[in-house]
């Protein structure tokens, strides 16, 4: 068991932890106010201090922002995962749901993509191809060989 005196020499600055765990302080005071981080003690001169904790923490919090997951979700899975049971089921649950959205995006940038090309191949002749809906040309404006 801890006692005070040893907490007081674990405890860290905000330096300490923003250089461990590679965020900025402006995080860290954000992930405090909406929750994600627990409110730190502080001294008699009113500066933070935190437990060694907070480092895993936010390296949980940097990780699954990569992967997608909103600053929702993972309060959502930090719930789960501060009550001691991995966060491993909804967890899965969050990046099926993300991974079905990435397809959806790639398809539709596929789509994307196949009309774009299709629509640079027919600019360089004579025929300029209109975007749908629009036109390239304003009203009046009638280009050379058409289109428009």
């Amino acid at each position: 068991m801890r006692t005070e005196a040893t907490k007081a020499l674990t405890a860290l600055t905000m330096s300490e932890v923003t250089s461990r765990a590679g965020v900025r302080p402006d995080t860290v005071r954000y992930y405090e106010r909406i929750g994600l981080l627990p409110t730190p003690a502080r001294t008699t001169g009113a500066h933070r201090r935190y437990d060694e904790g907070v480092i895993d923490r936010l390296r949980f919090i940097r990780g699954t922002q990569r992967l997608g997951l909103t600053l929702t979700e993972i309060g959502d899975l930090l719930s789960v995962r501060d009550t001691g049971v991995c966060p491993c089921e909804p967890a899965e649950t969050m990046l099926e749901r993300h991974l079905a959205e990435i397809d959806a995006e790639m398809a539709r940038l596929g789509e994307l993509r196949a009309e774009l090309t299709s629509m640079l191949s027919g600019m360089s002749g004579e025929n300029c191809a209109d975007p749908v809906p629009g036109a390239w040309c304003p009203p009046g404006c009638a280009p050379e060989g058409g289109g428009g």
